[in-house]
């Protein structure tokens, strides 16, 4: 059976082949999970919207008609407009449900994502309820698709096979040509021999596989925490684009904590108010201005004191030990809110992670290699965001020019190092240091 190198490589391969589909179909279905599903659903219980696990064998015993729930993923208002028993389900939550155009046309995607889902049903211990109280324990599973199993146990039943027909068609060529006994070597023993004659290409083959493996396991690791894309649903659409490009309304109008505090801060609905006391709205827009009314407890004469709250849902999440001041990139770092969010006068859906290939296309951002909101992103951005062009009390920031004069008088050397490239970087003062980020 392993006589041949030929045969011994197939073999070596196919195996590589299954492991590494089995293992890219459930990484992908959970990732994609994770990043446009988790915020508002879960795969055993009901969230910001309904749980997922069987949910496609629920719009079929429901009566959806075929490839509706692939274009509700995408576009639910499609979905609901071309299927009653999507439009149904349109009415089940109170909060609309985003829309992914990147799902267009994907139904492999989708199926991955549900594949993830319905993985992760587990029956719950005789005598408890379902998942969520106390002492329930249940067990998630990592979603994968049969296929490659099934395919792996064909490759290896072949090779057994041609392997078994090759053994009793050499003993029957030596028993003709009077040689002796026939083989009766097991496959371990006829392996072992088989290795030790080609150790060389073994041992080059098996060193080749182990590198790929641990390459392969390092590199998936790149994708633990990346969220890009991540677009969370809110209770109310808001077009940024009429707001800030149509209207010209500056975004520190809303987000008027941005130059003082930590935090952007989310505006409270007395700010959506000032405007909206006069200004109701045509065709689509009612209903949601309708909400905010509701919410200001404002009966389009009088407030009547009955009010409602807007949940919003968060859309950038930084790990609690990470450290980000808006002020601080703001006013003392003078970023514009393009180079993390994007051009947002021409946004009309809700806020989300943009991509760091979308945020390279704005006019006047520095381009940057690194996934959004990951570490390397950011060091990134302090390697070629400059402080200063120039001099550092060109500024004509007491903090800076206080800097200036320290570095003239102590380490000038350095200083003219710094100005090599006509301008100071945020690394060159302390932004690749580790306490500036990190707790």
């Amino acid at each position: 059976m392993f006589r041949s190198i030929k045969q011994w490589s197939i073999a070596a391969l196919s195996t590589v082949f299954v492991m590494g589909a089995f293992g890219v179909s459930a990484q992908d279905g959970e990732s994609l999970f994770k990043a446009n599903c988790a915020t508002c659903h879960q795969p055993l219980k009901d969230g910001t919207g309904p749980k997922l696990s069987g949910v496609r064998q629920k719009w079929i015993d429901g009566g959806a008609k075929e490839g509706s729930i692939y274009t509700w993923v995408a576009n639910w208002k499609a979905a609901a407009a071309s299927d009653p028993y999507a439009a149904s389900v349109a009415k089940v939550k109170p909060t609309d449900m985003n829309t992914f155009p990147n799902f267009a046309g994907k139904q492999k995607e989708i199926d991955a994502i549900f594949d993830y889902v319905d993985a992760q049903v587990a029956a719950p211990d005789p005598g408890t309820s379902v998942e969520g109280t106390p002492g329930v324990t249940t067990e998630e599973e990592e979603g994968f698709s049969w296929i490659w199993v099934i395919l792996g146990l064909i490759f290896v039943v072949i090779i057994m096979a041609v392997g078994g027909v090759r053994r009793q068609l050499n003993n029957a060529t030596r028993e003709a040509a009077g040689q002796g006994s026939p083989d009766e070597r097991s496959y371990g023993d006829e392996f072992k021999t088989w290795a030790w004659k080609n150790r060389k290409y073994v041992g080059l083959g098996g060193l080749i596989l182990t590198i790929s493996l641990f390459v392969m396991l390092f590199l998936s690791l790149y994708s633990i925490g990346v969220i890009e894309n991540y677009q969370p649903s809110q209770p109310i659409e808001f077009p940024h684009d009429i707001h800030t490009g149509v209207n010209g309304i500056d975004c520190k109008y809303c987000h008027n904590s941005v130059t003082k505090s930590k935090t952007a801060g989310l505006p409270t609905v007395n700010v959506c108010m000032n405007c909206h006391k006069q200004i109701s709205g045509d065709g689509e827009q009612v209903p949601k201005i309708a909400q905010i009314y509701k919410a200001a407890g404002w009966d389009g004469s009088q407030f009547t004191g009955k009010t409602s709250e807007i949940v919003w849902n968060k859309v950038h999440v930084l790990p609690d030990h990470v450290y980000f001041n808006h002020s601080q990139h703001v006013v003392a770092g003078g970023v514009d809110c393009k180079q993390c969010h994007g051009d947002m006068t021409k946004q009309n859906e809700t806020a989300r992670v943009v991509p760091v290939g979308d945020l390279n296309k704005v006019e006047g951002n520095i381009q940057l290699t690194r996934p959004t909101l990951t570490m390397g992103w950011c060091i990134e951005c302090h390697q070629e965001k400059e402080i200063a062009e120039g001099p550092l009390d060109t500024k004509n920031n007491a903090y800076y020019t206080e800097i200036h004069k320290r570095l003239l008088n102590n380490d000038r050397k350095l200083y003219d190092k710094y100005l090599e490239d006509g301008k100071v970087t945020v690394k060159e003062l302390g932004g690749w240091e580790c306490a500036k980020c990190h707790y």
